[in-house]
């Protein structure tokens, strides 16, 4: 049975899984409409240095499907958006959307004039505050849309306007208003995504109180070219290059103070960001303080590699205490080493925490009759008929994983075009 033209997917979140299951559907010949809070496409994706196994860089993945939505008519796509209401039922949903202002309209050319013009600066929460942008910015450099933005909370508004006057195009609007807009769709397919959990939670760990303990997530920026560094692992507090790094595994994860269960994956993304500082430096060394590790399938033979390189050194044993060396700014771990039955101190360059996966759904309210357990995971068997929720919002996943689960749901909006169940 053909599908109806009229017929729509609504997908609410713009990262690798909601990109996927809007592109499956389209594709096979019904609407999508991706509705994204940030001002991009992407997600969480966007903002690796690598993926694993195979170490290629996300980039290439997110350019391809990028393209496919560039092509594609049948796709539409509100970024700044959320959605803050659905009614009706599988078949003949409305859902209302409010979009917020973006102050720069589809004139945007990208040349970066208005920037060399703009006189206020913010933290660049892309790269997790280790560096600033102006207040009008380009979220990254492969950024989709290719479009600046302006941060309505520290810019100057009409007092200053020097961005309108650089801008020969006339892109720039800083009357644009927020505007709230109706979508109506057969299906609803929530990909919210995650969140690193907030470190600074783990007193012990010492987050945000010695200058030189970072997130696995702003280690993957500091070493990717387009990061703060350009790619260079430099430590914060004075720019040295790291030559003797620390992983501390489950950072908030499996514990019943913060996050109850495993993140899945950091485990592999340790292994993947020490690999990094690896090829960058070929006399680095490397150390992983584990509880246990965790390789799933395939990613056994990544876990085979890296443990083979003599340089390095798998510890399994609990962080207990982070401390700083206030001479040389070094890290000071104290681990309990379970395997030597004693405790020990190590001191390094810089010390990564492995924090957790938390699901969007756990700080975010979500339309629509979606119920979630305790950790903020949505319930996919407590969903309306019709709704339907994937990749890490359902549970912590990787990027090839979300994928296959993005398509499985797709599917599962077809059948409901289709039938009407």
């Amino acid at each position: 049975m053909a599908i109806a033209p009229d017929k729509t997917v609504l997908v609410v979140g713009g990262g690798i899984s909601g990109i996927t299951a809007a592109l499956e559907t389209a594709e096979a010949g019904t609407k999508a409409v991706i509705v994204e809070r940030n001002p991009y496409l992407g997600g969480r994706v966007a903002q690796l240095y690598r993926y694993f196994p195979k170490l290629c860089p996300p980039y290439c993945g997110l350019e391809l499907n990028f393209r496919r939505i560039k092509e594609n008519p049948a796709i539409s796509f509100y970024t700044l958006a959320e959605v803050e209401d659905i009614s009706g039922s599988a078949g003949a949903f409305k859902a209302r959307v409010k979009q917020k202002a973006r102050y720069v309209n589809e004139k945007c050319t990208a040349c970066g004039a208005c920037v060399d013009a703009c006189p206020v600066e913010r933290p660049n929460e892309f790269n997790f505050g280790m560096d600033t942008t102006k207040a009008i910015y380009l979220p990254h450099d492969l950024s989709f849309p290719m479009r600046y933005v302006i941060d309505a909370s520290v810019c100057k508004g009409k007092e200053c306007g020097k961005c309108v006057e650089a801008c020969k195009y006339g892109a720039i609007d800083l009357e644009m208003k927020d505007r709230t807009f109706e979508v109506e769709a057969g299906a609803v397919v929530y990909a919210t995504g995650w969140n690193p959990y907030d470190a600074t939670k783990m007193e012990n760990l010492s987050f945000g109180n010695v200058k030189n303990v970072i997130t696995n997530m702003m280690m993957e920026r500091l070493s990717a070219p387009n990061g703060p560094t350009q790619g260079k692992i430099l430590r914060p507090s004075d720019g040295k290059e790291v030559q003797n790094i620390a992983f501390v595994q489950c950072a908030g994860s499996r514990d019943e103070n913060h996050l109850n269960y495993c993140s899945a994956i950091c485990c592999m993304a340790s292994m993947k960001q020490a690999s990094y500082i690896r090829e960058k430096h070929p006399d680095s060394k490397v150390t992983i303080f584990y509880i246990d590790l965790r390789a799933p399938g395939k990613y056994e033979d990544f876990y085979r590699k890296i443990e083979s390189d003599e340089n390095i050194t798998f510890v399994k044993g609990k962080v207990a205490k982070i401390e700083e060396d206030s001479g040389s700014g070094d890290v000071v771990v104290t681990v309990e080493d379970v395997a030597n039955i004693k405790k020990i101190q190590e001191k390094f360059d810089m010390v990564v925490l492995a924090a957790g996966m938390e699901p969007q759904a756990k700080t975010v309210s979500l339309p629509g009759g979606v119920k979630t357990e305790d950790n903020g995971f949505i319930l996919s068997d407590a969903l309306p008929s019709g709704v339907f929720a994937t990749g890490v919002a359902t549970r912590p996943l990787d990027v090839n994983t979300s994928n296959q689960d993005a398509t499985s749901k797709a599917i599962k909006c077809l059948q409901i075009l289709v039938g009407g169940k």
